[in-house]
């Protein structure tokens, strides 16, 4: 039986990720390996006057899964470990500039609990269980371990702690199931942002977040793994960015995305997933291109 549905995603603001508090068997573990490839424009907080900053950029991932009990409920636990490599430019003061940067994100963790309808299940009683509606939460920690310097605007990683707390609904109805999610994301302060000729402290208020997808299985792997599709979409606002104390009205992000899903199982182990995901209403940030693809191996561990 597949684990098809615990694809992982980054762990960025705007995720579009459908079943993502599907409830598995005790003791499922998957590898997840994604190439992610990204166009359009970039967030750089409006610190400085860069206009029309652009990048090209496509990010690597290994990510592992593992699912538990806790307390009676299904819970489960995910890292995720990506690797960035693009170019960027942009025009400041009337002169054109690019750029090239390779090197790592920052990892990120994810612990999801289930709240109501799935209980902690063997193999052999989650073969029999059917879902109805599932609450759930989650908490996101993504720590500073990704690539950075105050010397550079453009930075893999973000050199500050970010978490996210979220709770998720998921309602099956006969082949369909309706996902929603809402969460903000936290963070801490960046003690050393870029700001020639010195780096100041940059801080950032939180960010609301709502996702929402509707996915329908196709057709069943052998009777128990469907291949499915999702129609996903998000909102989230705010994230205002302050610079040594003083706050830009200006960087507060109202936007949306909009994308597809598909995912599409190759044998009783393993899978493929592809999505496509595009800005929809773009006030600031946001506003790029996503293409996705997914493969994963999954497994049973012992006793089950």
């Amino acid at each position: 039986m597949m684990l098809l549905g615990i694809f992982l995603p980054c762990c960025w603001a705007q995720d579009l990720a459908p079943r993502a508090y599907l409830i598995t068997p005790l003791h499922s573990n998957a590898i997840n390996l994604t190439y992610s490839f990204f166009t359009g424009g970039l967030d750089l907080n409006g610190t400085i006057p860069v206009t029309g900053a652009t990048g090209t950029y496509s990010v690597p991932i290994v990510s592992y899964y593992h699912s538990f009990s806790f307390f009676g409920r299904s819970a489960n636990i995910a890292a995720t470990l990506p690797y960035g490599v693009g170019t960027f430019q942009g025009s400041s003061l009337g002169t054109n500039q690019q750029i090239y940067r390779s090197g790592l994100l920052d990892t990120g963790f994810r612990f999801s609990v289930n709240l109501k309808g799935g209980p902690a299940m063997p193999l052999s009683e989650f073969v029999k269980w059917k879902q109805k509606t599932v609450l759930g939460a989650s908490l996101r920690v993504v720590p500073p371990t990704g690539q950075y310097s105050s010397t550079k605007l453009i930075n893999w990683g973000i050199n500050r702690w970010a978490f996210k707390p979220e709770f998720g609904y998921s309602r099956r109805f006969g082949k369909w199931i309706l996902d929603s999610y809402v969460g903000v994301w936290l963070f801490t302060t960046n003690q050393n942002f870029f700001s020639p000729p010195t780096s100041q402290p940059q801080t950032q208020s939180p960010i609301g977040s709502f996702e929402g997808h509707l996915s329908y299985d196709a057709k069943a792997f052998r009777g128990k793994t469907p291949l499915w599709f999702s129609l996903d979409g998000n909102f989230w606002y705010g994230g205002t960015t302050s610079l040594g104390g003083t706050s830009n009205a200006a960087t507060r992000q109202t936007s949306s995305r909009i994308g597809v899903t598909a995912a599409v199982p190759l044998n009783r182990h393993q899978a493929i997933k592809v999505s496509l995901s595009s800005g929809d209403y773009v006030r600031f940030g946001g506003n790029y291109q996503n293409v996705s693809v997914s493969w994963q191996y999954s497994w049973f561990g012992r006793p089950n």
